[in-house]
């Protein structure tokens, strides 16, 4: 299954992101077999944000895969105020045989698409995460077979994060809920989308800001609740986002089987330290693996003959 790129969840069909799923898996398992994927190859990776599991997972899966990493900060500001977009993405295909790019904007990435002359992957912008998504639903399904039974809960606020897993859910048919405090919704046009994948998967997709409301869930997922960048006061959210934490009563009330965060976790705040650290439950450790996993599927792919 080649990929052309991968800059959004919608772009995947459900069987190309169960095969991704299961590329995965098999790379996991296999690793040395894909140890000459990106012989010969460069990866230009640009990072307007800072990272730990994203720079990390992609340097050393890249060299893990034969390739080389070219890392590319932004300590002078975004990409479009260092020149244009356009420029950037003309000028590292000269270079480089695919471009990352961890980026505060959407449209800097679908710039970077559209200009490129080699395959871009979306790192994270302020409407997706797609690379977090896979990984997480790869995650998921080395816990449950059938990922068309799973239920899966996110608390927190709406953001790239749970826009992607939303978006993910409604198109391999997992029910998804997403519980957010009043005004910190999802992004109306990417919700509408999810929506309409949902009604054709058969998934079901809730918004809900009542925790009590929920019922049964097997998936537990929650984010900070204030995102990387974002200059606002924890004290000032926390009354509206305190009844969302996720911890050891909401695991019982609603029977969940794991626990996820995509990290960094502030404790105390959106998880307790001790949910967050029992083994039991908490697989958050897998997921930040799976990133690296994951990201060679997505490599793998771009490349597959």
């Amino acid at each position: 299954m080649k990929l052309s790129q991968f800059i959004a969840d919608d772009q995947q069909t459900k069987a190309q992101i169960l095969a991704l799923i299961e590329l995965a898996k098999t790379i996991k398992n296999c690793p040395n077999d894909f140890a000459s994927v990106l012989q010969g190859k460069s990866v230009a990776m640009i990072f307007e944000k800072p990272s730990l599991r994203t720079h990390v997972s992609f340097d050393i899966g890249i060299a893990k895969l034969g390739g080389h990493a070219l890392y590319l900060g932004q300590q002078n500001g975004k990409l479009v105020e260092r020149e244009r977009v356009s420029d950037y993405a003309k000028n590292l295909s000269c270079y480089a045989d695919v471009i990352v790019a961890r980026v505060f904007e959407h449209s800097a990435i679908q710039g970077l698409a559209e200009h490129a002359s080699v395959p871009v992957v979306n790192a994270l912008c302020d409407l997706y995460h797609p690379c977090q998504g896979l990984a997480d639903f790869v995650t998921i399904a080395e816990h449950f077979d059938d990922l068309s039974a799973v239920k899966l809960a996110y608390f927190g606020d709406g953001n790239n994060v749970s826009n992607s897993l939303m978006l993910l859910a409604a198109t391999l048919g997992v029910d998804f809920t997403l519980v957010c405090p009043e005004g910190h919704g999802p992004e109306q046009s990417v919700y509408h989308q999810a929506q309409q994948i949902a009604k054709a998967s058969g998934s079901k997709l809730v918004l809900t800001s009542d925790v009590s409301a929920i019922g049964e869930q097997d998936v537990l997922y929650t984010d900070t609740w204030v995102s990387m960048g974002d200059d606002t006061k924890v004290e000032d959210i926390l009354a509206s986002f305190k009844p969302l934490q996720v911890n050891h009563y909401l695991v019982a009330a609603t029977g969940a089987k794991i626990v996820m965060h995509c990290q960094p976790a502030h404790l105390e705040e959106e998880i307790t330290t001790a949910l967050f650290d029992d083994t039991t439950y908490s697989v958050v450790f897998q997921q930040a693996e799976n990133r690296m996993w994951a990201q060679y599927a997505v490599l793998t792919s771009l490349f597959e003959k």
